[in-house]
């Protein structure tokens, strides 16, 4: 990065969402909406709320991000996206029970005038649900042309500077990594023959590379963690960045596994169970959908405790995740973590952790949060994995096999990055 390399924010930000109908992302647009008119405080925004030391000059010894880094103003936001049912941002909210209609009257209008654009929709990748508010096309690479034009319209309709989009739709099923997914040249010619491999949120994830619109995963789906997929970001110089928010559980053991290591305190096991009642854990109910989760849960432990390391505190540790569908508590989901450890002479030791959290509202300000980063990323002329946004995800894109899990490292990586930007001509210090 050289100094005075960065584009300002200026004009409008279009934000487009993947599953805009959600639980997360009703959730995200209405909550923003209620703070940008002051109703409400932004809580769990790093970049509303959070301060960044600059100097060991008394003066400037700390600042709010938002002050010193020209983030996108939250008044320069528009919302649009595609769902796979035909509903308003307003109805699909009041569907979803997480905010009450109190708060959401405080935006009705604005929310009753986002509609969703059809949706891309395969059964295959997402098996408990129906769509009904879906694309025809003959294939993907036409499916991703058909996305490309909705890209296009948004901006031109809404006179747009600049657009970035997110994925807050269901976890689709485990893909594994096939030669398919190594060379752009065949994960194109995959979209043009339609073969089974390419799945929807590949085809959102490429249309929007292809239109320079940086790309967020949100959920543990394999989608841009692949090479062609990232080459591409590097080519069409757009950052990309996931996968799966790190909201509850997974937060919770990225701080307490961390606290173990630096003790040096043994590990005998770890087991977690979640309920979740809303359409997250519907479609986690799928044996295919809870293994793509299950793979993102069960990374965290091991990268963080390396027992090729630790042996003899780490070599035979048993983790194991369990996600329980349970429709009376809609979004309030429950996580039990039963933690087993030894210390001083291998004498046993026990955590127990009971998390009642609320998910989408813990999701919301991630999307915040990410949406303005990797606005500020593009103008910043990064392009490809953005593994300085490690922070908000539960399985993290990194440019190397190194992924770090502890959330203080990623935390300090993250102001870091902020810092270096700043050092690189955005404010004068």
């Amino acid at each position: 990065m050289k100094r005075g390399q960065i584009k300002k924010s200026k004009g409008k930000l279009g934000v487009l969402i993947v599953g805009i109908c959600g639980a997360v992302s009703t959730t995200f647009i209405a909550g923003t909406m209620i703070i940008r008119k002051g109703l409400g405080v932004p809580v769990g925004s790093i970049t509303q709320l959070a301060t960044i030391q600059l100097s060991k000059d008394k003066k400037k010894w700390v600042s709010k991000i938002n002050e010193v880094i020209p983030l996108a103003d939250l008044n320069d936001i528009i919302f649009g996206g595609w769902d796979i049912v035909e509903d308003n941002v307003y109805s699909a909210a009041c569907n979803a029970e997480v905010l009450t209609i109190e708060d959401l009257n405080k935006v009705k209008n604005e929310l009753q005038s986002i509609k969703p654009m059809k949706a891309v929709f395969e059964q295959n990748f997402v098996k408990r649900l129906n769509g009904t508010w879906i694309k025809d096309f003959s294939n993907k690479w036409e499916a991703k042309e058909s996305i490309r034009r909705d890209i296009q319209n948004f901006k031109t309709k809404n006179d747009l500077d600049r657009v970035v989009c997110i994925w807050c739709g269901s976890t689709e099923v485990f893909s594994k990594k096939s030669d398919t997914y190594q060379k752009l040249h065949l994960f194109q010619m995959a979209m043009k023959e339609s073969t089974s491999e390419i799945s929807p949120s590949m085809i959102y994830a490429y249309a929007s590379l292809e239109e320079n619109v940086p790309y967020i995963n949100g959920a543990p789906n394999l989608t841009v963690d692949i090479p062609a997929m990232i080459d591409f970001s590097l080519k069409t110089k757009t950052p990309i960045c996931g996968k799966d928010f790190k909201t509850g559980q997974t937060m919770v053991k990225t701080i307490l596994a961390p606290m173990l290591k630096i003790r040096m305190l043994g590990l005998h096991g770890w087991f977690s169970t979640n309920i979740l009642g809303n359409n997250d854990g519907f479609v986690l109910d799928d044996p295919g959908s809870f293994k793509t989760k299950e793979e993102s849960k069960l990374s965290v432990i091991e990268s963080i405790f390396n027992p090729k390391f630790y042996p003899d505190l780490y070599k035979n540790v048993y983790h194991k995740v369990r996600i329980n569908y349970y429709p009376p508590r809609k979004d309030n989901k429950e996580s039990w973590d039963a933690i087993d450890i030894f210390g001083w002479l291998g004498y046993s030791m026990q955590l127990k952790v009971n998390f009642l959290c609320r998910d989408s509202i813990l999701a919301a300000p991630i999307c915040l949060d990410l949406v303005l980063l990797i606005d500020l990323a593009k103008r910043v002329g990064f392009s490809g994995v953005q593994s300085w946004l490690s922070f908000y995800f539960k399985s993290p894109m990194c440019n190397n096999d190194t992924v770090e899990h502890d959330l203080f490292i990623q935390y300090l990586k993250l102001k870091n990055t902020l810092r270096k930007i700043i050092k690189c001509g955005l404010v004068a210090l």
